[in-house]
């Protein structure tokens, strides 16, 4: 099966000198990335870290974040982040719930308060002497990473995406968006939103060059501004209220080797994507939808013509949409209903949560036996074009710069 160390090595072996990673002044090619992310593997598979096990990562963006991530996946274990700017106890509730056996960190950072994971430190050359074996990877059906997103019980649930699921979403984009070795994409989401998956390991399955934003910068237009231009970035990722900070910016004219811009996490309304293609109009803009619990996005539309409205749009690659009563069946075009995912990117469920998963994911009855919807809790109608709107929520959940908030949680 097709999982995402298969194909980073696959790119590796067509193009082991060209840069991967770039970060400031530092880069790593392909080769020198693939040694670092080995010696991180072997010490973990001396730790036990295998195929069922989750690895908790709490690192700011930095020359070890790749080395540590890929490291995690090549075991077949499945990463759990972190973000160092979560409040104390949220990243404590959520080591513990995860029960991840081992803690990848950095020396900068604290632990979370109670512990009980194995903690290494990726910015310690010491710990990772590279002896060992290295592990046999994943399986395309492994869990590739753990998100955990908002709760409406004020608990953080989170959400495990296997390889099968994630790597439907690159090679759908990949081929969508025609990603290749000329890119370089940005990487500026912080890893606890699901986002930061495809900014990571899209351009590394493509042969393409990652840049890192520094820490905190994805919050400073300016330096995204200058960090588009000093690396010549092509493709970049907004959530909608950044991108309207980004084009407050002057000079993101000069932005001028991106190619291509994605927005996704909240609305994108017609007055940002009117202003984007009048500021950088040689510039292709999309509006993707996703929840974390269907691998990042499932609809993708082009923005183009008159801009009067921004709808989510068709779905993509091996994905299913319904927009269904409360009785499951699917209502009449122009119709409002709940929006339901089915296909290959749906998520197993809830992280030790069985009655909210057995709430929120339901059998298909339209789809292969043993098939199952995620009911997204969202509002939607089909258009007589074939292309999705969505209408909001249909509970208190709201969403602000991308983040998913219950107010439960507040």
């Amino acid at each position: 099966g097709v999982t995402l160390p298969g194909l980073i090595a696959a790119q590796t072996a067509r193009t082991p000198d060209a840069v991967a990673v770039r970060f400031g002044d530092e880069t790593l090619t392909y080769a020198e990335l693939d040694r670092a992310a080995a010696r991180v593997a072997r010490r973990l598979a001396r730790e036990g870290v295998g195929p069922g096990s989750l690895v908790a990562v709490s690192a700011e963006r930095s020359p070890d974040l790749l080395p540590g991530l890929l490291g995690v996946l090549r075991t077949g274990a499945a990463y759990t982040p972190l973000d160092p700017e979560y409040p104390s106890e949220r990243l404590a509730f959520m080591l513990a719930d995860s029960a991840a056996e081992v803690l990848l960190t950095q020396r900068r950072l604290p632990v979370p308060e109670g512990c009980a994971a194995r903690v290494l430190l990726l910015d310690d050359p010491a710990e990772w002497d590279g002896d060992g074996a290295d592990p046999a990877g994943p399986g395309a059906d492994d869990l590739a990473y753990m998100i955990y997103t908002s709760g409406s019980t004020g608990r953080p649930k989170g959400v495990p995406n296997t390889h099968r699921a994630i790597v439907n979403r690159l090679l759908w984009m990949a081929r969508r968006y025609e990603v290749g070795a000329g890119d370089t994409v940005l990487q500026k989401t912080p890893t606890g939103f699901d986002v930061s998956v495809w900014e990571l390991f899209l351009p590394l399955i493509t042969g393409a060059r990652l840049v890192l934003t520094q820490p905190g910068g994805h919050k400073d237009a300016a330096h995204l501004r200058d960090t588009i231009r000093r690396h010549g970035v092509t493709v970049a990722h907004f959530v909608p209220a950044m991108l309207d900070v980004f084009l407050a910016e002057d000079d993101v004219e000069r932005c001028t080797t991106l190619r291509r811009v994605v927005c996704s996490g909240e609305e994108l309304a017609p007055h940002t994507a009117r202003a984007f293609t009048a500021r950088l109009p040689h510039c292709a803009l999309a509006n993707l939808y996703g929840p974390t619990e269907a691998a990042v996005d499932v609809t993708s539309w082009e923005c183009a013509g008159d801009l009067t409205s921004v709808p989510i749009g068709a779905p993509v690659d091996n994905t299913r949409l319904y927009v269904l009563d409360a009785d499951l069946r699917p209502v009449p075009v122009g119709t409002p209903g709940e929006l339901h995912i089915g296909g290959v990117q749906v998520s197993l469920g809830y992280h030790r949560r069985p009655g909210l998963t057995a709430a929120r994911y339901v059998p298909d009855p339209y789809g292969p036996p043993g098939a199952r919807l995620y009911r997204t809790g969202d509002l939607a109608r089909w258009r007589e074009d074939g292309q999705l709107e969505h209408l909001g929520r249909i509970d208190q959940q709201v969403k602000i710069r991308g983040l998913r908030i219950e107010p439960g949680e507040i």
